[in-house]
């Protein structure tokens, strides 16, 4: 049988001791488990981003457990669960919408439970380290084959907390949209797709125009970063197949001052 495999995301950075101390807890208890770590650069609270990153990931990830915490309620009211997803796939993490992406990428989520069984945590279970405490333990359990109703008892998987998702307005001659996820590039994902683009008409090598913080820039629908000058400002398709402001050789963040939620027009009826 081949071993078992854990991934995990967070926000936590690498300068703690934080990822490493889950790891160890991990590996106390399922040994021959394999932990891929997907990101723990995923900035501080940002849930919709974390969520982002999971399900555009999940993808190219084995089968497993899927060990995510995003977790700015840690302490307070929300809920810790672990998920069973039609394929099979496990997830542990915090009941606040980061998970439920990912895990209704193959249609729906088969089951919920509860993490509130005290055989499946640690001893001591910290009011702000419920990564290492709560949740690294639960998917270590679940890796060793330990069934996920064992956890704790049963949710209704329509009552777990969703993210609003922002829909991009498609218009004849202007598209609204707004910044998903900053990379450490300066490349802004956007809430778009090609087909949105297409829709209106925007196919590689038309020229847009980018309006953000009151001021308007030209861009460039491009394939790749080879179709644009050093400095131009580009449309483009990244590797998870939405759309991204990029600047060629620069940083689109940067030169916007970007963050996650800002909004984004993008004028079609250039002159």
């Amino acid at each position: 049988m081949p071993p078992p495999f854990i991934t995990f995301l967070t926000d936590f950075g690498l300068q703690d001791d934080f990822v490493g101390t889950c790891h160890g807890v991990i590996k106390r208890i399922a040994p021959e488990a394999q932990i891929i770590d997907i990101t723990h650069g995923v900035p501080p609270h940002a849930v919709l981003q974390g969520a982002l990153l999971l399900a555009n990931t999940l993808p190219y990830m084995p089968a497993g457990v899927h060990l995510a915490v995003v977790d700015p309620g840690v302490g307070g009211s929300r809920r810790a669960v672990a998920l069973r997803d039609a394929e099979g796939r496990l997830y542990v993490g915090p009941d606040n919408g980061l998970l439920v992406p990912a895990a209704e990428r193959s249609g729906r989520i088969e089951r919920a439970h509860e993490l509130a069984n005290p055989a499946y945590a640690l001893p001591f279970v910290s009011r702000t380290f419920h990564g290492r405490d709560l949740f690294a333990p639960a998917a270590a359990h679940l890796a060793l084959g330990v069934p996920l109703e064992e956890l704790g008892p049963p949710l209704d998987p329509d009552a777990l907390v969703r993210l609003d998702l922002p829909d991009p307005e498609i218009e004849a001659t202007w598209i609204g949209a707004a910044v998903l996820y900053v990379d450490a590039f300066g490349n802004m994902q956007l809430n778009l797709t090609r087909e949105h683009l297409e829709r209106v008409g925007v196919v590689p090598g038309t020229k847009v125009e980018l309006e953000l913080g009151g001021e308007r820039y030209y861009a460039l629908a491009a394939r790749t970063f080879g179709d644009a000058r050093r400095g131009d400002l580009i449309l483009y398709e990244d590797a998870y197949r939405n759309i991204a402001v990029a600047i060629n050789g620069g940083s689109a963040a940067e030169m916007f001052a970007a963050a996650p939620g800002q909004p984004v027009r993008i004028h079609l009826d250039l002159p």
